[in-house]
């Protein structure tokens, strides 16, 4: 039986993973207290919830891309 040849390589699952993970760090870093009615928590607005998070996850989506974009170069000689 002939092995089923897939769209995505061993190494496009690892960078798609790698990209999810830093998603996951930029999700993380947005958490935080949030303000009540009766108490105002001024951490929302703190530059790592604001600018920093968003960049990160920013980096992730485009290393998705990248992710799934990447063609790993093939060294067999009967490419078919």
């Amino acid at each position: 039986m002939e092995k089923q040849k897939l769209a995505f390589s061993k190494s496009n699952f690892i960078l798609v993973i790698i990209g999810l993970a830093i998603i996951v760090i930029g999700l993380c870093l947005m958490t935080g207290p949030s303000s009540t009615e009766t108490h105002f928590e001024p951490d929302i607005f703190s530059t790592r919830r604001i600018v920093v998070a968003p960049l990160v996850c920013f980096v992730g989506f485009v290393f998705m891309i990248f992710a799934i974009m990447f063609k790993p170069k093939n060294n067999s000689k009967d490419n078919r």
